[in-house]
C-alpha cells in the first residue's frame, strides 16, 4: 500500500514503537492520529504536532474515547499497538488479578471492538488496511510472562481468523511480530533488544509491500524453527 496521503489511527502512539511509527509513517506522508493515556508523553507528542486522543485502552471506557475523538472523521489504516505486560510469575510472586485484567483488555479486548466499531469507515474506503501488533511470544510463549504470552496469541489467532473474512473486501489485515524492544516496558529486562526505531521500519515495509506477517528481527529465526519443530521452539522458549 501507498501510504502517502493515507489517515492512520495508531494506538499507544506517544511512546516506544508507536511513537516511532508515527514518525516514519509521517515521514512517509500519511496523516497521524495517534492515542495515549500519559499527560506528559501527549504533551510531548503534542509539540512534535501529532494529533493525540487520550484514552487508556486497558479498559472499556477507552474505546468509546477513541470513536468519540474521531468524531466521525473516516480512516485509511487503524495500528493496533498499544499493548503491556503484567507480572504473573509464581516463582517471584502472586500475581495481581487487576493487572491481568488490564493486560487482556488493552492486548485483546481493545483491538478487537476498535476494529468492530471501524469496521464500517474502513470497509468505506476501497482500500484499508488493519495492522495488529502481536509478538514473537504470540508464536511461541516464555515461562515468565504467561499473561503476556496468552493475550498476544489471542490476538494472533484472531489476527488469522479476521484476514479469511476479509478476503476480497479491500482490507488487508497485517499482523506484525516483533522481538524483544528497547522500550520502558522491557527497560528491566537483559540482553539483546532491538531498537525501536528499526522496529517500526521493517513494520512500515511490510506494510508498504503488502506482506501478511512482519516477523520483525529475531522473530524471522523463530518462525524458522517453529516451521521445523514446533516442540522445539517451545521448548527453547519455556528457559526464557
Amino acid at each position: 500500500m501507498r501510504l502517502q496521503g493515507k489517515t492512520i489511527l495508531l494506538t499507544g502512539g506517544t511512546d516506544g514503537i508507536g511513537l516511532r511509527l508515527a514518525r516514519q509513517l509521517r515521514d512517509k506522508g500519511a496523516s497521524l492520529i495517534v492515542t495515549g493515556r500519559t499527560p506528559e508523553r501527549i504533551a510531548a507528542a503534542q509539540t512534535e504536532g501529532f494529533e493525540v486522543i487520550a484514552a487508556d485502552l486497558a479498559g472499556p471506557g477507552g474505546v468509546e474515547a477513541v470513536v468519540a475523538g474521531l468524531a466521525g472523521r473516516s480512516i485509511d489504516i487503524l495500528i493496533n499497538n498499544a499493548g503491556m505486560g503484567a507480572e504473573h510469575d509464581f516463582r517471584v510472586a502472586p500475581p495481581v488479578a487487576e493487572d491481568d485484567e488490564r493486560t487482556f483488555w488493552l492486548n485483546l479486548h481493545a483491538p478487537i471492538r476498535l476494529i468492530a466499531r471501524l469496521m464500517p469507515t474502513l470497509r468505506a474506503r476501497g482500500e484499508a488496511m488493519i495492522v495488529n501488533v502481536t509478538s514473537g511470544l504470540a508464536i511461541a510463549p516464555n515461562a515468565g510472562s504467561p499473561v503476556y504470552c496468552a493475550s498476544k496469541a489471542a490476538l494472533r489467532s484472531y489476527t488469522l481468523a479476521l484476514r479469511a473474512q476479509l478476503k476480497g473486501t479491500g482490507i488487508h489485515v497485517l499482523e506484525a511480530l516483533p522481538p524483544v524492544v528497547e522500550t520502558q516496558m522491557t527497560a528491566s529486562r537483559a540482553g539483546s533488544k532491538l531498537a525501536p526505531e528499526e522496529c517500526a521500519r521493517q513494520i512500515i515495509a511490510a506494510m508498504e509491500s503488502g506482506k501478511d506477517e512482519a516477523n520483525v528481527g529475531m522473530v524471522r529465526v523463530l518462525r524458522a524453527v517453529y516451521s521445523l519443530s514446533p516442540a522445539l521452539a517451545r521448548s527453547i522458549m519455556l528457559r526464557f
